[in-house]
């Protein structure tokens, strides 16, 4: 049975289409402030660094540490590939390229998001402030901690407390909040840690093989969180945004979609490569492919902030798919993994973003054209990094490069256009 978001819509799903949150009816009533639709902020009005614009709320200072780890990880990475920087002494080569994605750039992305998303869903407070802050530079010291003469143990013990400390951030909304099902998050926030740890366990000699196995479940879990949230959103977004259209959700694909995502990561936990894991991928893909035709729209390719949701989507099925067919051929195993990490993650986390800068600002839901310019190099990035192995190896080195000066220029025009609105007040006065 197929039935349109309208009707179809559970919990949070009607949250705002400004990073996953539109008031609930008569919220602007019980937060005092009239017609904003933000749930009260504790400590409103305080002075100090607590009142910085850039702490009034979680995207603040997560998007623009998100941005501005994407353009450092990458030029320190093809500096490390041309030898001219060194590498940091643990988790040094591909291992640093991956945990700088999955637990750097990623890491905050999601904070950002979940800081700002589940304070909209539950009507309930997120740390601001001063709270914040400490998050935040939580963050920023087990980034850098790899790069200063700091002992193991120390940046070990900063790049696992993160997703704890954010759990604890969020665990009062979460947990008591009216949706039951927003405490999976919870559990997503254990299991990334747990991902970490293996990869830490690996680097230091106790856990031989648990380096790739913990960056590909903290990449399954990711994708997971990315199968739920979109399932929320998405209808929404479009609904709102194009006035004719009316998204179908399907029940059974939304089902199909968790279950087959979760099978995916016992098996790549179990048996990376293999039969199981590779069908479980392609199986996922087409069913993602279903959930997107039947949210389809005409209007959401001229659309450019729907555009970047709906393009990082199509590169989750189409990678999934590519990322189980070297089970069943002779494909590269993995080959096709980019257009996982830099296609799905990279184009939706950055259209997301975007989209919660302009939102949450209170700011027109358009997209700027340099903004338009930063969508289609991300594309362009994913394009080039995410299909060349598979279909012109002998251009691999050249491809590196161009994909990475593709990401580069994308979020380097990403805080050009939105570091200033991250940075500063909302222009209508309005918390957040």
């Amino acid at each position: 049975m197929q039935q349109s978001h309208r009707s179809g819509a559970r919990g949070p799903a009607r949250s705002d289409a400004e990073g996953a949150g539109a008031s609930r009816r008569g919220q602007s009533k019980r937060s005092g402030h009239e017609g904003s639709g933000e749930p009260r902020t504790r400590g409103a009005g305080r002075s100090g660094l607590g009142s910085l614009p850039v702490l009034a709320l979680g995207f603040r200072p997560f998007f623009l540490l998100a941005g501005i780890s994407a353009i450092l990880m990458i030029l320190l990475w093809l500096g490390m590939l041309a030898g001219q920087v060194p590498p940091p002494a643990h988790l040094a080569g591909p291992g640093w390229h991956a945990h700088s994605l999955l637990y750097g750039y990623l890491s905050a992305v999601i904070a950002g998001f979940l800081l700002t998303a589940v304070r909209n869903w539950t009507n309930i407070d997120t740390p601001t402030g001063l709270r914040l802050g400490a998050l935040a530079a939580l963050w920023i010291a087990a980034r850098g901690a790899p790069w200063v003469p700091a002992p193991v143990w120390l940046i070990i013990g900063l790049d696992l407390s993160f997703y704890p400390a954010l759990a604890a951030a969020l665990w009062r909304p979460l947990w008591s909040g009216p949706n039951p099902v927003n405490r999976v998050f919870l559990g997503l926030f254990g299991g990334m840690t747990l991902a970490a740890l293996m990869v830490h366990l690996d680097a230091l000699g106790l856990l031989d093989g648990a380096g790739p196995r913990g960056h590909r479940l903290m990449l399954d879990l990711t994708l997971l969180a990315v199968l739920l949230i979109s399932g929320r959103v998405m209808p929404f977004f479009i609904e709102r945004g194009i006035a004719s259209a009316r998204p179908r959700v399907i029940p059974w694909a939304e089902r199909l979609s968790l279950a087959l995502g979760g099978a995916l990561l016992v098996a790549d936990l179990a048996q990376p490569m293999g039969r199981l894991a590779g069908g479980l991928a392609i199986g996922l893909g087409v069913v993602q492919l279903i959930r997107l035709a039947g949210w389809h729209h005409p209007r959401i390719w001229t659309t450019p902030m729907l555009t970047v949701l709906y393009c990082g989507l199509l590169w989750l099925a189409c990678g999934l798919i590519l990322d189980g067919l070297p089970a069943f051929s002779a494909l590269p195993p993995r080959g096709a993994l980019h257009t996982l990490t830099v296609g799905a993650i990279g184009v939706l986390t950055l259209g997301m973003m975007a989209r919660v800068a302009v939102g949450h600002t209170g700011r027109p839901m358009r997209a700027a054209p340099l903004t338009l310019l930063a969508f289609v190099l991300i594309n362009l990035a994913a394009a080039v990094r995410g299909l060349v192995l598979i279909s012109a190896p002998g251009h691999y080195q050249d491809a590196l490069m161009i994909s990475g000066w593709c990401w580069i220029g994308a979020f380097g025009l990403f805080l050009w256009v939105h570091g200033p609105m991250l940075l500063r007040p909302r222009p209508d006065g309005r918390p957040g």
